[in-house]
């Protein structure tokens, strides 16, 4: 069986200049096809609400959702890292509450979990989250949780003010404990300067090629999603394959075509 990925596997792939590669899953069959595919980090990710239960924004996903999710990704994973995003309001209210929470989804199979921003309740969040031996794993730049703040899905960190203090928001995140941070739609030339500026693995989406590694949500790579993204590329229309395959059942069922006596009893 392959070597087990580990926070500390990460960091020795960075300073190796090995590239990491990760993925969002929801559920058993696809978290399984993606560690048997050697996916090296396997995300339950709150894009959950956006991609299976159909909300608009990643705010109304719940711990419980999460956690429901989680546990069914638990089963498929033996290799790949699995980390688990704590949704909003789960964390940055209070900190003993994001500790529980964390704890939680620990207790539910993550191996790890993800904090968006880098603000001080954040701040003191990860670090008393690591106190206690539970890995985090921050994002930085586009945070979907604060999509309304932000005003849209735009890139962050153009003008040179905001660079600045996304790079200085990085260091923090590090400084705090994090074992590795996302970085969302944000300049490439930027995703370098942080990416060569941190000792922690840097893991993009929508940063550029320069980044120690990349996520996807998994949706958007097979057709799944509804719509198209300038940083995600297409591997396969597996969409129109379940739609084409379920257009033929019912018209054999229609038809009388299906269930013929190959697919009866006597």
């Amino acid at each position: 069986m392959p070597e087990k990925v580990t926070t500390r596997t990460l960091i020795r792939w960075k300073q190796d200049g090995r590239r990491i590669v990760s993925v969002t899953a929801y559920d058993y069959p696809t978290a399984k096809l993606a560690d048997e595919a050697g996916i090296d980090v396997v995300l339950v990710g709150d894009s959950v609400g956006n991609t299976m239960l159909g909300y608009e924004t990643t705010l109304p996903v719940t711990l419980a959702e999460i956690e429901h999710h989680l546990r069914a990704v638990r089963k498929g994973i033996k290799r790949a890292l699995l980390v688990v995003d704590m949704p909003f309001l789960s964390y940055g209210v209070s900190v003993p509450d994001a500790v529980y929470n964390a704890g939680r989804l620990m207790q539910a199979g993550a191996e790890a979990v993800k904090l968006e921003g880098a603000t001080e309740p954040v701040l003191q969040s990860i670090r008393a989250m690591v106190d206690i031996g539970i890995p985090v794993m921050a994002h930085l730049g586009l945070t979907p949780q604060s999509i309304h703040k932000f005003g849209g899905y735009v890139v962050q960190g153009r003008s040179e003010q905001a660079a600045e203090a996304l790079l200085q928001a990085a260091q923090a995140v590090q400084e705090a404990g994090a074992f590795s941070l996302v970085l969302e739609l944000i300049p490439a030339t930027l995703a370098q300067r942080i990416t060569q500026t941190l000792t922690i693995p840097t893991i993009g989406i929508g940063a550029g090629p320069f980044c120690d590694g990349q996520i996807q949500v998994l949706h958007d790579l097979i057709g799944l999603s509804e719509q198209t993204y300038k940083h995600a590329k297409r591997y396969a229309e597996v969409g129109q394959q379940i739609r084409s395959a379920l257009e033929q059942y019912a018209q054999e069922v229609r038809e009388g075509a299906f269930p013929t006596e190959e697919h009866s009893f006597r």
